[in-house]
């Protein structure tokens, strides 16, 4: 099974039923969807899911049940982060990881670390495990940015780190990774509407929220710019932009999670501190999708 983790990996939403628990057919239908329409790999737990609002209990049945689900037909990668580095090295630890290719970790959020600390940070938790790491770097979320040197020494200095998801928004620093990363070392984007241009400087894929919705037309756009095909990326980008630009007008997982329930796979349902879409937002939403065929 291809696990290099090129193309377009799905950052999995956690559905919710009318009571606010988990709901499993929902996510099934889910994976099997995304599946259908040409991911390359899926993430279970990452940002998107809402994990902060999920019990270990839940966490650990959602990763079992996409694992399950899944049933060995696409690469799997697990998030497993925190700002208690001691606390991801024991969650990297406890984990049951079996049938999982790899584990996304988001940079330690809140205090604020150094980029020693971000170093210090990442070596311990790739120490923990010998699952191969891709490190998350999204500093508007956690307000600290992996610096592009910081990520290059963790390139060379922690083997089993072997990627960054790269949500920064800077391209600058994106292409300095790119230009100095050892050979293997993969930059995923974290940013669907800079997708294309990280491909062209040289990254390898993206890691996506949008795929959960428009799954067919989004791989189709990646794998084309991987093939050298522009034309092509860029014609499916023109008709995705807008629809993309609107999954997140109210946040992410609530633009997402409302374009779903617009395509009948899943109920808009979030947990506090978020709040489901806007009756607004649902019905530009089902207008998009509707006009351009997604």
């Amino acid at each position: 099974m291809k696990n290099d983790f090129s193309g377009v990996g799905v950052a999995l939403v956690t559905p919710f039923d009318r009571a606010g628990n988990v709901d499993y057919e929902g996510l099934g239908r889910l994976v099997d969807s995304v599946i259908a329409g040409g991911a390359d790999y899926l993430l279970t737990l990452g940002t998107t899911a809402e994990p902060p609002t999920l019990s270990p209990q839940e966490r650990a049945s959602v990763a079992a049940f996409i694992r399950e689900r899944n049933d060995g037909r696409l690469p799997l990668v697990i998030g497993i982060g925190g700002n208690c580095t001691a606390d991801v090295v024991q969650a990297v630890a406890q984990t049951d990881t079996a049938g999982f290719d790899a584990i996304l970790s988001v940079t330690p959020y809140y205090n604020k670390p150094s980029q020693e600390g971000l170093f210090r940070h990442y070596r311990a938790v790739a120490e923990a495990t010998p699952l191969p790491v891709i490190l998350y770097n999204v500093p508007g979320r956690t307000s600290v940015n992996i610096a592009a040197d910081t990520a290059l020494r963790i390139a060379r200095e922690v083997p089993n780190v072997i990627g960054i998801k790269e949500a920064s928004g800077n391209l600058d620093q994106i292409r300095a990774v790119i230009d100095g990363a050892p050979k293997g070392f993969r930059v995923i984007s974290g940013d669907d509407s800079l997708t294309l241009p990280i491909v062209k400087m040289g990254g390898v894929g993206v890691i996506s929220v949008a795929a959960n919705v428009y799954t067919e037309p989004f791989c189709r756009m990646v794998h084309a710019a991987l093939a050298g095909d522009w034309a092509t990326a860029e014609s499916v980008w023109g008709v995705l932009e807008e629809p993309v630009r609107l999954l997140f007008e109210e946040g992410n997982p609530t633009g997402v999670k409302a374009a779903l329930a617009v395509k009948g796979l899943i109920r808009p349902g979030v947990r506090l501190p978020l709040v489901e879409g806007s009756r607004s937002l649902m019905d530009r939403l089902a207008a998009l999708i509707g006009e351009r065929g997604l």
